[in-house]
């Protein structure tokens, strides 16, 4: 499997208040991907049923509290640093690492052009 070098894919805004995980599963519509790559933070039932129901991998480590572990391939995990790295240069941009935009639209928009910047980088 080649990763996408860590270039963005999709976005979606969540309120500040909301956990990021929650709009995972419809992330993972209709996208070709063999394998979601993702932190503890994201190892819920949903997402890991979302995952599998479209016959993807799950490559994200279980959380200590589940009770039943699932089995880690820890070399294809190495390769979220560069998910990490995406959102160290998006944040270079300080309209989006600080969020001046008062409105969610311009904001993605901002988004956006930094996303479309990493993948002419």
């Amino acid at each position: 499997m080649q990763p996408q070098l860590g270039n963005p894919l999709r976005f979606v805004l969540t309120p500040g208040q909301r956990h990021d995980s929650k709009p995972v599963p419809e992330l993972l519509d209709g996208l070709q991907a063999k394998a979601p790559l993702a932190d503890k933070a994201y190892d819920s039932d949903k997402i890991v049923q979302a995952a599998e129901k479209r016959g993807m991998q799950v490559i994200i480590p279980s959380r200590v509290n589940r009770e039943k572990q699932r089995v880690l391939d820890k070399h294809r995990y190495k390769t979220r640093h560069l998910i990490e790295n995406l959102f160290q240069r998006m944040k270079a941009f300080r309209r989006v690492a600080t969020r001046f935009d008062k409105l969610d639209i311009r904001s993605l928009g901002f988004v956006h052009i930094a996303g479309i910047m990493k993948w002419l980088h």
